[in-house]
Protein backbone atom coordinates (compact mmCIF):
# COMPACT_ATOMS: atom_id res chain seq x y z
CA UNK A 1 0.00 0.00 0.00
CA UNK A 2 1.42 3.39 -0.94
CA UNK A 3 1.90 6.33 1.42
CA UNK A 4 -0.98 8.13 -0.31
CA UNK A 5 -3.30 5.17 0.31
CA UNK A 6 -2.24 4.97 3.96
CA UNK A 7 -2.77 8.69 4.41
CA UNK A 8 -6.24 8.50 2.81
CA UNK A 9 -7.17 5.51 4.98
CA UNK A 10 -6.05 7.34 8.13
CA UNK A 11 -8.08 10.45 7.22
CA UNK A 12 -11.20 8.37 6.61
CA UNK A 13 -10.74 6.52 9.91
CA UNK A 14 -10.22 9.80 11.76
CA UNK A 15 -13.43 11.21 10.28
CA UNK A 16 -15.44 8.18 11.42
CA UNK A 17 -13.90 8.31 14.90
CA UNK A 18 -14.68 12.04 15.19
CA UNK A 19 -18.32 11.33 14.37
CA UNK A 20 -18.44 8.56 17.01
CA UNK A 21 -16.83 10.78 19.66
CA UNK A 22 -19.30 13.58 18.92
CA UNK A 23 -22.14 11.07 19.19
CA UNK A 24 -20.98 10.10 22.68
CA UNK A 25 -20.83 13.81 23.59
CA UNK A 26 -24.42 14.49 22.55
CA UNK A 27 -26.45 16.53 23.14
CA UNK A 28 -23.63 18.99 23.79
CA UNK A 29 -20.51 19.78 21.84
CA UNK A 30 -17.02 18.35 22.27
CA UNK A 31 -13.87 20.49 22.30
CA UNK A 32 -11.05 19.86 19.89
CA UNK A 33 -8.79 19.16 22.89
CA UNK A 34 -11.07 16.28 23.93
CA UNK A 35 -11.23 15.05 20.34
CA UNK A 36 -7.43 15.16 20.14
CA UNK A 37 -7.06 13.12 23.34
CA UNK A 38 -9.63 10.56 22.20
CA UNK A 39 -7.98 10.19 18.79
CA UNK A 40 -4.57 9.77 20.44
CA UNK A 41 -6.04 7.08 22.72
CA UNK A 42 -7.48 5.33 19.65
CA UNK A 43 -4.01 5.38 18.07
CA UNK A 44 -5.13 7.73 15.35
CA UNK A 45 -2.48 10.43 15.71
CA UNK A 46 -3.28 13.72 14.02
CA UNK A 47 -1.83 17.18 14.43
CA UNK A 48 -4.07 20.04 15.58
CA UNK A 49 -4.02 21.35 12.00
CA UNK A 50 -5.08 17.95 10.61
CA UNK A 51 -7.87 17.70 13.18
CA UNK A 52 -9.24 21.10 12.15
CA UNK A 53 -8.99 20.11 8.49
CA UNK A 54 -11.09 17.00 9.14
CA UNK A 55 -13.60 18.97 11.23
CA UNK A 56 -13.89 21.41 8.33
CA UNK A 57 -14.45 18.51 5.92
CA UNK A 58 -17.21 17.03 8.09
CA UNK A 59 -18.87 20.43 8.42
CA UNK A 60 -18.78 20.88 4.64
CA UNK A 61 -20.59 17.52 4.39
CA UNK A 62 -23.23 18.89 6.82
CA UNK A 63 -22.49 16.13 9.34
CA UNK A 64 -21.24 18.42 12.12
CA UNK A 65 -21.42 22.04 13.20
CA UNK A 66 -18.27 23.77 14.38
CA UNK A 67 -18.88 25.94 17.42
CA UNK A 68 -16.57 28.76 18.51
CA UNK A 69 -14.72 28.84 15.19
CA UNK A 70 -13.56 32.38 16.00
CA UNK A 71 -11.87 31.34 19.26
CA UNK A 72 -8.59 29.57 19.92
CA UNK A 73 -10.33 26.29 20.80
CA UNK A 74 -13.04 24.93 18.55
CA UNK A 75 -15.89 22.70 19.64
CA UNK A 76 -18.12 20.61 17.42
CA UNK A 77 -21.44 18.81 17.58
CA UNK A 78 -23.30 16.42 15.31
CA UNK A 79 -26.07 17.62 13.03
CA UNK A 80 -29.10 15.43 12.52
CA UNK A 81 -27.44 14.15 9.34
CA UNK A 82 -24.37 13.20 11.38
CA UNK A 83 -26.51 11.33 13.90
CA UNK A 84 -28.18 9.42 11.06
CA UNK A 85 -24.79 8.37 9.66
CA UNK A 86 -23.53 7.23 13.08
CA UNK A 87 -26.76 5.33 13.75
CA UNK A 88 -26.63 3.63 10.32
CA UNK A 89 -29.99 5.14 9.39
CA UNK A 90 -28.69 6.48 6.07
CA UNK A 91 -25.95 5.36 3.68
CA UNK A 92 -22.49 6.67 4.50
CA UNK A 93 -20.90 9.05 2.05
CA UNK A 94 -17.51 8.20 0.51
CA UNK A 95 -14.57 9.59 2.46
CA UNK A 96 -15.64 8.24 5.85
CA UNK A 97 -14.49 4.80 7.02
CA UNK A 98 -17.74 3.66 8.61
CA UNK A 99 -17.45 -0.07 9.26
CA UNK A 100 -20.17 -2.42 8.03
CA UNK A 101 -23.09 -2.81 10.40
CA UNK A 102 -22.93 -5.94 12.53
Amino acid sequence: MSDIDLSKTLREQVRWRILRILDVGRPGGVTEDTLQLALDDARLPVTPHELRRELDYLEDRKLITIIDRDTSTWSAELTHHGVDVVEYTVPCLPGIARPPRR
